[in-house]
């Protein structure tokens, strides 16, 4: 694709208005130096310096769709805790809206922690609860979708299998997406693909993938197995399989793959590549672009992320 048409997209990015529907997260990053291992097991001692709270989930993925310039409409829920408050706080800092977060008194706000030493992540400690909503909770959820679902262009379903995603919600979802002619991307969970029938597009990274249909890539055979075979088992109209340094490659309904070579010159932290892929992708979508011009914009947007540490998020300047 030619940079003339790369700016042309990039140039209609941010008059779109774009719903996030998934499960919200607070990513903690605590940095430090290790000079000793500790008495009590043999394990680093990490002498903490420094903390950094970030919007991760599906709040990176509005955080993304913020920073290109289109509006994000983030729906999920949160609990009656200390995280929450933060997180509206953060959301607020973005300029996103915390109307549509509903409260779940059953669970806690999902924090993600990472402990950092000398450049490398040391730990990663998770605090979650991962049960599937209840039937009021997901009737709140639904209902709040439903509130908005004239005046969006895209939904993008941001899945972590941390119980927000339920099969009887997502059949809601995308059967009123397809009534409207919304476009409906989706960041899987490998063991929810089954329930990702009849969407727009799909973005798994290789390993995703090949769980799914239960077939690992490790060749190219292998990859056009798994890509092809992924499409006409989920009626999908496209998936695109992101693979690390190799790239990405997009698999569409009625057309040929294809490969799209990594735009990455380093890489520091994959964490929140996904929701900047995806995100870039379904702004691209907005913007007027086709699915293989989205899936260039999004490699690129994807290859700037992963050289900053935490979930990063890029911006339409970056992308031209």
């Amino acid at each position: 694709m030619r940079a003339e048409r790369i700016r042309a997209i990039t140039e209609g990015i941010g008059r779109a208005r774009i719903l996030i529907l998934g499960d919200i997260m607070l990513d903690e990053y605590l940095f430090g130096a290790v000079s000793r291992i500790s008495p009590e097991a043999p394990v680093p001692v990490v002498e903490i310096t420094s903390s950094r709270r970030l919007l991760g989930g599906a709040a990176n993925v509005a955080a993304n769709i913020r920073a290109l310039g289109d509006e994000p409409m983030l729906l999920g829920t949160v609990g009656e805790d200390e995280a929450a408050v933060m997180l509206t706080q953060l959301l607020k800092q973005r300029n996103i809206s915390s109307e549509h977060l509903v409260n779940d008194k059953s669970r806690q706000t999902t924090i993600k922690t990472r402990v950092i030493a000398h450049s490398q992540q040391v730990v990663r400690t998770d605090r979650e609860d991962r049960h599937e909503l209840d039937d009021d909770t997901r009737s709140r959820v639904f209902k709040r979708f439903m509130s908005v679902a004239d005046s969006i262009q895209a939904v993008i379903i941001s899945d972590y299998g941390k119980g927000v995603i339920t099969k009887s919600l997502l059949e809601q979802v995308i059967e009123v997406c397809l009534q409207k002619d919304i476009f409906i991307a989706v960041d899987p969970q490998d063991t929810h693909f089954h329930n990702y029938r009849q969407v727009s597009v799909i973005t798994p990274n290789h390993h995703e993938a090949g769980f799914a249909y239960g077939r690992r890539i490790v060749s190219e055979a292998d990859l056009m197995e798994v890509g092809t075979g992924l499409l006409k088992r989920l009626q999908a109209k496209s998936i695109l399989i992101t693979r690390g340094p190799d790239g990405m490659s997009l698999f569409q309904e009625g057309g040929e793959p294809t490969h799209i070579p990594t735009f990455a010159r380093k890489v520091f932290d994959v964490t929140g590549a996904g929701d900047t892929v995806i995100s870039s992708f379904v702004s691209a979508v907005c913007a007027g672009a086709d699915l293989v011009e989205a899936s260039i914009v999004a490699n690129v947007g994807a290859g700037i992320t992963i050289g900053e540490v935490g979930t990063a998020t890029v911006t339409v300047p970056q992308l031209k």
